[in-house]
């Protein structure tokens, strides 16, 4: 039986200004923090029109850049005050900069404090623009927030995703890639690190050239990549942006409605685990709570406020049991799976009446977890990566170096049991 487990994986005074306005994307923000407080690059800055570098090597990526541990990762930890703030449990959502299906995001609220999108600047109107129907309610209740990879994305966040590209790279998995005549898509340069180390995100981009996996900026701002290594470059910066939402008040929970980003996270969590753990775990998409596609937004969120505890209750729980089966013995964790996934089904059961009582519609929207929790070992440079990211997040163990990572998957069903 394979058994696929969870996992849980400084920012400037700008990054705590959003905390307090998070209406507003970090441009607007901007003007609120006192000068000489952060370090952007221009804005008028493109991958064709770079600031002054020096000279670029063009050894392998993965060859100029460490992996950014720190050299005491509970260190990470002094920054934490003393009194635990209360932070918010907020949904990531990846890999685009918008939600797939507006219908899917709002039974999807009823989970979390809010949903966060990496949304750069040039795309800044895009909410409203594209569905307003859903993001102008959304910001006037505070529960749209906005993150720019300009700021987030920082030199590094860019050393971390290079490093963990880079081995991909290395490992031979995107070989065929380059090949197969798959049509390109576009992938924002600030996303690949181009405000945060642009010195280190052009050779990325140079290495991915050289295998045929991307090409030249065509409109200045993104960059055409083949869909499957774009797919994998987003799945890791929802990881190692996880780290951010400390500064920002945020649990940044990474959070999608494709599977096969989940599978691809799976895949790359399974690189790190070494033969003698239980593997990536993947509970079953179990269904919820009721569809409310149809139902007007400012009822969905009245709802919400009733009914919030409960819904996040379940969210927390299901990303706390990957934790925990992480952390059991390998000949432990076949059972505890089992376990926990009918723990899972009975908590869904009370959602369920919950949702046919306010709403006499039977539950058809899934939620569900993915992911690993393991101790690093040496010779495991994404595991290295994501413990990084968990100690720069205070997350990290005391004794033995804790990795974790994790995604939820949303999704709504048509026919149900």
């Amino acid at each position: 039986m394979l058994v696929r487990y969870a996992y849980r994986a400084d920012e400037v005074p700008l990054l705590r200004s959003m905390v307090s306005r998070p209406h507003e994307t970090v441009t607007e923000q901007k003007q609120f923090v006192r000068e000489g407080s952060t370090a952007l690059l221009p804005s008028g800055f493109t991958p064709s029109s770079p600031p002054e570098r020096g000279t670029t090597s063009s050894a392998s990526v993965v060859d100029r850049v460490c992996l950014a541990v720190p050299r005491n990762l509970s260190m990470a930890k002094r920054t934490r005050s003393k009194k635990q703030r209360v932070m918010q449990d907020v949904a990531f959502y990846y890999p685009g900069p918008m939600w797939q299906s507006p219908d899917r995001l709002k039974t999807l609220l009823l989970f979390f404090d809010g949903v966060a999108l990496l949304l750069p600047r040039y795309m800044k109107d895009r909410p409203e623009k594209s569905d307003p129907i859903m993001a102008t309610p959304l910001r006037q209740a505070g529960l749209l927030h906005l993150l720019e990879p300009e700021v987030l994305v920082d030199k590094t966040a860019t050393q971390q995703l290079a490093a963990a590209v880079g081995e991909l790279v290395r490992s031979g998995r995107f070989d065929s890639l380059g090949k197969d005549g798959t049509a390109f898509h576009e992938l924002s340069y600030s996303r690949l690190g181009g405000y945060g180390d642009p010195e280190l995100a052009d050779a990325l981009l140079k290495e991915l050239k050289a295998k045929k996996l991307a090409r030249d900026t065509e409109d200045g701002v993104s960059i055409p990549m083949h869909p499957i290594v774009r797919s994998a470059i987003l799945v890791l910066l929802a990881q190692i942006l996880r780290q951010k939402g400390d500064e920002l008040g945020m649990e940044l929970s990474p959070t999608t409605d494709r599977p096969q980003l989940v599978d691809a996270l799976c895949e790359v969590l399974s690189l790190s685990q070494p033969a003698s753990t239980g593997g990536v775990v993947a509970f079953d998409l179990e269904t919820v709570a009721p569809d409310l596609s149809l139902v007007p937004i400012d009822e969905v969120l009245d709802f919400r406020r009733q009914h919030l505890k409960d819904y996040k209750a379940y969210a927390r729980d299901v990303r706390r049991f990957v934790r925990e089966i992480g952390a059991l013995p390998a000949r432990q964790r076949v059972k505890a799976f089992r376990d926990r996934q009918e723990e899972i089904r009975e908590l869904a059961a009370d959602l369920k009446k919950t949702g046919w009582k306010a709403w006499k519609k039977p539950a058809s929207f899934g939620l569900s977890i993915a992911g690993a929790a393991w101790t690093l070992k040496t010779g495991d440079p994404i595991g290295a990566l994501l413990a990084a990211a968990s100690a720069a997040a205070g997350l990290g163990g005391d004794s033995d170096t804790q990795v974790n990572a994790y995604s939820y998957l949303f999704a709504a069903r048509s026919r149900y049991g």
